[in-house]
């Protein structure tokens, strides 16, 4: 059986498509606890922190490849696009957290979800994709939404915000390279090598920026670390279940998130603005995701599992991915 007759089979269960809804809502709940213990530990070394999460989320992946049965080559197909796409995946991932530190999480989130408006601008030349009615009006959406969240003039752009507007291209981009590439490598190689190189270079920068840590943060740490690999099963688990089309739109939950974590464990008071603009950039997702979902196009938004795993967006299953959903 195929995986997409798999798929299929499994969504006429009837009730696998709140099953896998509910697996999504959970895993973006974990990912935006995740966010708040991030912002929380304050004082430190991006790269320091950055080091600490990535390494307590890589050691329970390593252990999950150390017991599956079947033999797997982690030996890339194509490795200057996946060194492409390791080097797009740590940016996305040093500057989102550079944001979570110095802006409120509404306001983070608002600008990472601006990354399907850029996703769709870049699969025009590099995908082949052309723009037309309902896509035109999903990318103006995007960017009024944005502008009316960073008010230029209005309200001071700092270095934060300039963060989260390079993580949501660093995310663009990491998600055009893997539909590029998705359907030739295996997803494990997708989530080993940048997991790896996320570590690898935070190693390196902590070298340099490393300061005394205090036992809380190192702490907050390793629970976000732990929590990313706990979300992106409960995300894999979810997408597994049911279509894309059912998922995808739930990682706008964690707006809700932002919000009271951010009220509640902050003390943060969002602005009108950043409401009304985060509004009109998840509407311009929602259309984007509907325009590929109703459209005989490429999927670049709609096929990006979570727009910030630790591992990057992963596209659909490869062949490899297939073979190993036969044997689950």
């Amino acid at each position: 059986m195929s995986n997409s007759e798999a798929v299929g089979a499994t969504n006429s269960g009837g009730g696998s498509v709140p099953k896998a809804m509910g697996f999504a809502l959970a895993g973006f709940a974990l990912f935006s606890l995740h966010d708040a213990l991030i912002k929380s530990v304050q004082g430190l070394p991006v790269f320091q922190i950055v080091f600490f999460v990535v390494l307590t989320s890589f050691v329970p992946f390593t252990v999950s490849v150390g017991v599956i049965k079947h033999e797997r080559s982690f030996r890339p197909n194509l490795p200057v696009l996946v060194a492409l796409r390791c080097l797009f995946t740590s940016g996305s991932l040093f500057a989102a957290f550079y944001a979570f530190m110095h802006l409120p999480l509404a306001e983070t989130y608002s600008l990472l979800f601006s990354a399907p408006m850029l996703i769709t601008l870049l699969a025009i030349p590099i995908l082949g994709e052309r723009i037309k009615f309902v896509r035109g009006v999903a990318v103006v959406l995007g960017m009024v939404g944005v502008i009316v969240v960073l008010r230029p003039g209005q309200a001071s752009f700092s270095l934060g915000h300039a963060a989260g507007l390079l993580a949501a291209l660093s995310i663009a981009c990491t998600s055009i390279v893997t539909r590029l590439i998705g359907s030739k490598e295996h997803s494990s190689t997708l989530i080993m090598y940048p997991m790896l190189t996320n570590v690898v270079l935070s190693a390196v920068a902590l070298f340099f920026v490393y300061e005394p840590m205090p036992r809380d943060a190192l702490l907050a740490c390793c629970m976000a670390g732990f929590l990313s690999v706990v979300a992106q099963t409960c995300i894999i688990q979810a997408y597994r279940t049911a279509e894309a089309q059912f998922v995808a739109p739930m990682q706008y939950s964690q707006m809700l998130w932002a919000v009271i974590f951010g009220s509640v464990w902050f003390g943060e008071s969002i602005d009108q603005w950043v409401i009304v603009g985060s509004a009109i950039i998840v509407l311009s997702g929602l259309m984007v995701i509907w325009r590929e979902l109703v459209a005989s196009v490429t999927q670049p938004v709609l096929r990006t599992r979570n727009l910030r795993m630790a591992g990057g967006p992963q596209a659909a299953p490869s062949e490899a991915d297939k073979d190993e959903l036969k044997l689950d």
